[in-house]
């Protein structure tokens, strides 16, 4: 007897961790093994409309809890366009609100259909609406809120529809590329400036250093202010934005024809007698007899950009503006839109490619020999060009560029350039434009997402 119960003791003694590792409640044995509850997976689309002055974009990003991107099948964002631009409709806002819905249709065809109350929509006009005449944008925008509130399933907050002011676009612009390139986070000297040339305005945006920042020129109430300060993965950052309006694509040609008023302007191809409209009005263009002359329209464009005008400030671009200053932040520079569509529309590069390299005295060769031509010969020299019927324009474009990089922007004629119309992510590309940005700014706020971005 007394052995069994020596027995049962030592038999006890050597469970004992086992058992005082468990803990009895009643009947049932609880253990104090961790029990791991199913990590909930977070993600969000975003859906933004760029409402720019040629046409109406629609971009649909899916991201992670980190906010990195997600595929929407192959690809890392969906894009698709429509034209003409909402400014077009300025008499039929109604129509102008009409327009998007086929864009709208597609994005709600790509978010799954559980996820849209929870999915952020934005639209962003740019230049093209800025410059309508009294309140036809703001009719043109209630009559995009009202559809997106009567039509949309997406969640629509407040200030979803509105116009972006170009210190914003530019500002949205720096962020897609840099978040692109993986940048963000980084010291400012490691990011990239952009530049953008749209329809309607042009911006310059890059980040400055704090002592250049804290000593940038006042500007008067109700003026956009030289720095645009931001946090972005918990470092903040200091951005030089400019937008200069009447100075895109095609109100600069508005603005050269002025210079010559009804004369013949020498940006004109031999041949060519017609009118230029932009913003509803109308400019003589009529090319000289003897068509059109390099330094001539050099000289006319040089006016156009008043780089005479007077300049209070150390060093400016064009028009008295302040030009940043310079430094690191703007030692490797992006362009985009219109820095990229020419270059491609005059065969310069190999549509097929996302970005090329080039530098500005790259535009003088090939300006050089759309000048020597007539206008019909242009026509066949540059289809894509005719067929958008803007094969007159092409000399006083390709000189244009160049004068507002070197004369304006003061970069060296040598100085590389990346541009693009695409970027690469991961392995895919993106859009190189201001709505990814905007984006990562949306989702940013919502509920359970990391905080990645805000302005200051």
């Amino acid at each position: 007897m007394e052995f069994l119960i020596t027995l049962i003791t030592t038999v006890l003694l050597l469970l004992m961790p086992a058992i005082t590792s468990s803990q009895y409640l009643g009947n049932n044995l609880l253990t104090n093994r961790k029990i791991f509850q199913k990590q909930e997976t977070i993600s969000s689309y975003a859906v933004v409309f760029d409402a720019g002055s040629t046409g109406s974009r629609i971009h649909v990003y899916h991201f992670d809890q980190n906010l990195d991107l997600l595929h929407i099948g192959k690809d890392v964002e969906f894009f698709n366009k429509i034209t003409p631009g909402l400014s077009s409709y300025a008499n039929d806002p109604e129509q102008a609100a009409k327009s998007l819905i086929p864009l709208l249709q597609q994005a709600e065809n790509v978010v799954p259909i559980d996820l849209h109350h929870k999915t952020p929509i934005r639209l962003g006009a740019t230049a093209g609406l800025r410059l309508l005449n009294g309140d036809a944008s703001e009719k043109i925008l209630q009559a995009v809120r009202d559809m997106f509130s009567n039509r949309s399933t997406f969640n629509v907050q407040p200030d979803a529809v509105s116009i972006i002011d170009g210190t914003q676009e530019g500002s949205y612009l720096w962020v897609t590329v840099n978040y692109a390139l993986g940048n963000l986070g980084k010291k400012y000297t490691k990011t990239v400036g952009v530049m953008d040339l749209g329809g309607g305005s042009v911006q310059m945006a890059y980040a400055v250093s704090k002592k250049t920042a804290k000593n940038a020129p006042k500007v008067a109430d109700g003026v956009d202010p030289y720095i645009k300060k931001l946090v972005l993965k918990g470092k903040p950052y200091d951005l030089y934005v400019h937008s200069y309006l009447h100075f895109g694509r095609e109100a600069s040609r508005a603005e050269i024809m002025k210079v010559t008023r009804s004369s013949p302007n020498p940006c004109l191809l031999a041949g060519f007698d017609g009118t230029y409209t932009y913003a509803g009005e109308e400019f003589k263009a009529k090319a000289p007899a003897s068509g059109a002359n390099f330094n001539g329209c050099k000289k006319i464009i040089r006016k156009a950009l008043k780089l005479n005008y007077p300049c209070p400030y150390q060093n400016c671009t064009f028009g008295g503006i302040w030009n940043g200053g310079g430094g690191n932040g703007q030692k490797h520079l992006f362009a985009s839109s219109s820095f990229f569509y020419l270059p491609e529309d005059v065969g310069m590069v190999d549509p097929k490619t996302p970005n090329f390299k080039i530098r500005p005295v790259d535009l003088v060769s090939e300006a050089k020999k759309a000048c020597a031509l007539n206008f019909e010969d242009a026509k066949s020299t540059y289809p894509f060009l005719a067929k958008k019927n803007i094969a007159s324009y092409v000399c006083m474009d390709l000189i244009y560029q160049y004068v507002l990089l070197v004369d304006g922007f003061g970069l060296d004629p040598l100085q590389e350039i990346t541009s693009g119309k695409e970027i690469e992510y991961q392995d895919a590309v993106l859009e190189a434009a201001w709505p990814l940005g905007n984006a990562v700014e949306a989702i940013s706020s919502l509920p359970k997402f990391e905080r990645m971005m805000y302005f200051v």
